[in-house]
């Protein structure tokens, strides 16, 4: 197979092979319409327990109407191994879905709720009265009224001479001119190692193309390393097709307001992204050009590593008399309206890329188009604008580097901060007598709406959130504190989440608490309504899915928590393995903990506390944990 020498002839050769992969699929597994049936409550039910079912109402309709023993031993012994095959079938049917799923714990919740009638977890159906253009409408519009709305914002205010200098004097002197082509062997551990997700653009079946993979790796390799070497991303991996996804599973389904829209790109576009990923990462860790508090997509980063600093650092100026404000900032779809002009000068500027590698970012963001699939209609197909598809490898990563600057906005003030995505937190502490010192978080926010309108990005206001943490004493002397956040006026509130922990004034995590123990009791119930029908393998897959993820998210914060506290992460704990291993309610629970070789909750906590500065002393662990870490 040749190589491609130009744009052209590569986005050819990409067609070309997704219409001989359609070709060959349609001979080989032609497509079939099949009039979708209304989903059975019970899809276990199989042709095997049909006929069993068959034979034991016929062996009943004989006895009934003959009396004779015969028949009604027959019947009997038919009802016992029709009930033996429909339990045999349904856990088979558990089995497998807990087994497909078994990464993707939101579907899995969903299908196990349906089993259990539990309405409350299962996924809202987007309603008819909607059509895909409706969507697709509506997520165009919003993007547009936000950008319009920062454009009014910027007409009458102008950045600050020190936040343009911030910018002008951030050029880096390192480059990234070029991306390596893969080595084969390279490729193919990217495709093998990626989710089986299948796309509706995609010509073949995701687990299909991993099958044939020695069959197709050629053109394949063929058709990354030219994108690579060319600077050009061919135009058959720039469409994505757009799920509406609830944003909360409570919200109204019929409010087009409640979805977020999802880019599904196909498998192979991924593939190409993943590969420009690992090398644009692999050359930021060189240069150290991350943002330090930047813990979004990094490796050995994580929401518990940034809650961690930030909690350290909160707990410290409360062990000293002060109070701190902490402000949760809220951005109105960041990702959607990421201006692409600003983006390529951020990447060339304060990356460094250049040449044939800034050629393809610029091949990446141009000439992107989207459409809306529901129910089987698809919305008009629409032209992108602005934004980074969410849903892609490379979106959360370039976010990252769109917001470079904003950190040095921050460090102006000497206010703290910490970023995850677009999570940002800004925390200031000092005596509770110092408001002239407090205030000055005000300043910090003004600049920083002022950054990120400029940036076309837009603080939602209503869900900006401000806490004041400390010694109750000390928070008394500020109960009057009122502070004027850019164009709006707020209240410290007591208590807020906070990258899927509840932190509240005192830092004692008492709401956190209550709220994980709600929710794992809720899931344990519907686990306990499936357990007879389970095997012990797969009954522990959901408990550790459930409700062990839940106990253990975030741990390490919960070190020093009253031991009231505790004990009620250790019931959930007790009850799951109860639950698992059908003990009864009053005997002794340790020997079942340590015959299933669980840690109780607090040594768990302490395990974690241990294995995050393990990480920290071995360079495993973020820059601003190590910092904490004092050697002797």
């Amino acid at each position: 197979m040749y190589s491609p020498v130009d744009p052209v002839e590569l986005d050819k050769l990409t067609e070309g092979l997704e219409n001989t992969f359609r070709s060959t699929l349609d001979v080989v597994a032609p497509l079939k319409h099949k009039i979708e049936r209304q989903k059975k409550l019970t899809p276990w039910y199989n042709d095997q327990t049909r006929t069993l079912k068959q034979l034991v109402r016929n062996l009943e309709r004989k006895y009934r109407s003959t009396k004779l023993e015969v028949f009604h031993s027959a019947w009997k012994d038919s009802l016992v191994k029709y009930r033996k095959e429909l339990n045999k079938a349904r856990s088979a049917y558990l089995a497998s879905q807990i087994e497909i799923n078994k990464n993707n714990p939101r579907v899995l919740f969903s299908v196990i709720s349906k089993l259990t009638k539990n309405q409350a977890g299962t996924e809202p159906q987007i309603p008819a009265i909607h059509t895909s253009n409706d969507f697709m409408d509506f997520f165009n519009s919003k993007i547009e009224n936000i950008r319009d709305k920062i454009k009014q914002i910027n007409i009458t205010s102008s950045l600050s001479s020190g936040l343009a200098d911030l910018e002008q004097n951030s050029v880096t002197e390192v480059r990234l001119e070029v991306f390596n082509p893969l080595p084969q062997l390279e490729l193919e551990k990217i495709i093998s190692s990626s989710n089986s997700t299948t796309c509706t653009l995609d010509a073949v079946p995701t687990k299909l193309l991993k099958q044939v993979l020695p069959d197709i790796i050629k053109p394949l390799l063929m058709i990354v390393n030219s994108s690579l070497t060319l600077g050009h991303v061919p135009k058959a991996f720039k469409t994505a097709v757009i799920k509406p996804l609830i944003k909360k599973p409570n919200l109204d389904p019929s409010v087009l307001s409640n979805y977020r829209p999802i880019s599904n790109l196909p498998f192979i576009s991924k593939i190409l992204e993943k590969a420009v990923a690992q090398q644009l990462c692999s050359y930021l860790q060189r240069n150290q050009i991350y943002e330090k508090f930047q813990s979004g997509f990094r490796p050995y980063h994580s929401t518990e590593t940034a809650l961690v600093r930030i909690t350290n650092d909160l707990l410290i100026a409360a062990d000293q008399g002060c109070v701190s404000l902490l402000v949760l900032l809220d951005l109105s779809a960041a990702f959607d309206t990421i201006d692409h002009t600003i983006l390529l000068e951020r990447l060339e500027n304060m990356v460094g890329v250049t040449g044939t590698a800034l050629a393809w970012f610029k091949s990446y963001l141009t000439d992107r188009y989207q459409f809306v699939r529901i129910n089987d209609m698809s919305s008009s197909y629409t032209k992108v604008r602005y934004g980074i598809p969410q849903g892609s490898i490379l979106g959360p990563l370039l976010f990252t580097l769109y917001m470079l600057p904003l950190g040095k906005v921050i460090r102006k003030h000497n206010v703290n901060f910490h970023c995850y995505a677009d999570d940002t937190q800004l925390f200031i502490s000092a005596k509770p007598d110092d408001r002239v010192r407090l205030k000055k978080i005000e300043d910090c926010v003004e600049d920083v709406k002022s950054w990120m309108s400029h940036n076309f990005l837009l603080l939602n206001s209503d869900k900006t959130e401000v806490l004041l943490l400390g010694p109750k004493a000390a928070r008394n002397k500020l109960s009057d504190l009122m502070l004027n956040l850019a164009d709006f006026s707020a209240t410290p509130g007591s208590a807020a989440k906070n990258l899927g922990v509840i932190i509240d004034s005192d830092l004692a995590f008492d709401k956190h608490i209550s709220n994980v123990t709600r929710t794992a009791f809720l899931h344990l119930r519907n686990i306990a309504k499936l357990r007879n029908a389970l095997s012990l393998h797969d009954a522990e897959k959901l408990v550790h899915a459930f409700i062990t993820s839940r106990l253990d998210y975030c741990n390490a914060l919960l070190s020093g928590c009253s031991g009231s506290n505790l004990n009620k992460l250790q019931l959930v704990q007790n009850a799951a393995a109860r639950v698992l291993t059908k003990t009864r309610k009053f005997d002794h629970i340790s020997p079942v903990l340590s015959a299933l070789h669980w840690l109780p909750v607090k040594f768990r906590i302490d395990y974690k506390i241990l294995l995050l500065t393990y990480k920290a002393l071995h360079g495993l662990a973020p820059e601003y944990l190590q910092d904490l870490i004092s050697c002797l």
